[in-house]
């Protein structure tokens, strides 16, 4: 499947050493030095193409976006994969209630995805997989799993021993009850009849009445959510057979921590002897107004409805970066004013014949964002260098500043 188009990224020019990175850990639940490479392989679960794209996807798009323009301006190369999720149940639930062919609301959300990523200046991955064309990677994968005796079938479909991961639940840090409860919420069947333990995950759904079906050798049907990325992954991502991981970075939004990263990981971990990656990194979740924003809520913001309401997208941006990325927040009318304000007066500070001083404030950013990504901080420094060149401080070089905050940022003022 085609990516979106290529974003021009500036090459940082700038004599101070970039530090390594530090980066929380889902697995540790703790901050850890990212080790250095000079490629990393990073695997970012994308979207299920019904309802795309509001604020929540690109809050977290553009987290691992600034990840991998930090990694790149540090003179590495990131091997960046991202699926999508073309065939699912939440698909075919919503093209049947519209009364349209499930394969043109897919074509049509994921143009939309395209877009509004390409509008946000998020690079994009080099390989972007859709589901249905995994789908030999994927009965690759589960035919992997059978020859070890990790799956079984309940009438025609087949399930996978999450058990026969030694540490399954590592990742997530729940009890069982709690997994059984989030599993239920989020498309699991802890309870159906058959099923050796309530927590084994589907990987193969024989084909019902009126849906599709591929044919294979494991039956005419279609996957199960969480073997298409431990197979998408394990394919395009090339692993290093003398690391203990299969890969470097898996991520997405916190609520993919629980099934489907843990999940994932156990798959993975059972198919080839290895963790599936050495740093797992999530995203918080974002809310409206005092309330999680969700499909089931109906209260989600758009990117696109903001961009057709004339909103600079770079102030999207910018919002988006106003808090942590690893906390959840809220998103509110006030949090765009706010960020349309702070834009506009850097804007104005950048345009000006003479600027305050820009090495430190580079320096700052830098160091910010090497502190697990810590955006607050880094346009904390952009508003106090703002003000000192409003003051009418300057001997700074705006250009190059401009420069890194495309580069590090992807912010274009």
């Amino acid at each position: 499947m085609e990516s979106w188009g290529s974003i021009a990224v500036p090459k940082l020019n700038y004599p101070l050493q970039m530090p390594s990175l530090i980066l929380t850990d889902s697995k540790t639940q703790a901050k850890k030095l990212l080790a250095k490479k000079d490629v990393y392989r990073m695997y970012v679960c994308g979207i299920t193409p019904y309802d795309a794209t509001h604020l929540g996807h690109a809050a977290t798009y553009l987290t691992f976006d600034l990840l991998q323009r930090y990694l790149r301006a540090s003179g590495s190369t990131v091997n960046y994969v991202q699926n999508i999720t073309d065939i699912d149940d939440p698909l075919l639930e919503r093209a049947n209630r519209d009364g349209v062919d499930w394969q043109v609301l897919a074509h049509s959300q994921i143009d939309l995805f395209r877009s509004d990523m390409n509008a946000l200046r998020v690079i994009p991955p080099a390989h972007y997989i859709g589901a249905v064309e995994a789908i030999p990677l994927v009965v690759q994968a589960i035919q992997g799993l059978s020859s070890k005796g990790t799956t079984y079938l309940i009438e025609d479909d087949l399930y996978f021993e999450n058990g026969a991961c030694d540490d399954f639940g590592s990742l997530s840090h729940l009890s069982k009850a709690e997994m059984e409860s989030i599993f239920a919420q989020r498309g699991g069947d802890p309870t159906l009849v058959g099923k050796k333990d309530s927590l084994d995950c589907l990987v193969w759904m024989a084909q019902r009445p009126g849906e599709p079906g591929w044919d294979s050798e494991l039956g005419t049907g279609r996957p199960g959510w969480h073997i298409e990325c431990t197979a998408i992954a394990y394919q395009y991502l090339v692993p290093d057979p003398e690391s203990p991981e299969l890969i470097d970075i898996q991520g997405g939004g916190s609520d993919l921590i629980f099934p489907h990263h843990e999940m994932c990981r156990s798959q993975a971990t059972v198919l080839t002897g290895k963790e599936l990656a050495s740093t797992y990194v999530h995203a918080g979740m974002l809310g409206l107004d005092g309330e999680k924003m969700s499909k089931s809520k109906g209260n989600l913001v758009f990117v696109s409805t903001l961009l057709a309401e004339g909103v600079d997208p770079m102030v999207i941006r910018y919002a988006l970066m106003m808090e942590h990325y690893h906390r959840d927040r809220m998103w509110t009318n006030d949090v765009l004013l706010q960020a349309n304000q702070e834009v506009n007066k850097l804007r104005a500070a950048l345009s000006m014949d003479h600027v305050a001083p820009t090495e430190t404030v580079i320096a700052e950013v830098i160091h910010a964002l090497s502190n697990d990504l810590d955006t607050p901080a880094a346009l904390h420094a952009l508003q106090s260098w703002t003000i000192k060149s409003q003051e009418g401080s300057g001997d700074g070089d705006a250009t190059t500043l401009r420069i890194c905050l495309d580069a590090l940022l992807g912010l274009v003022l």
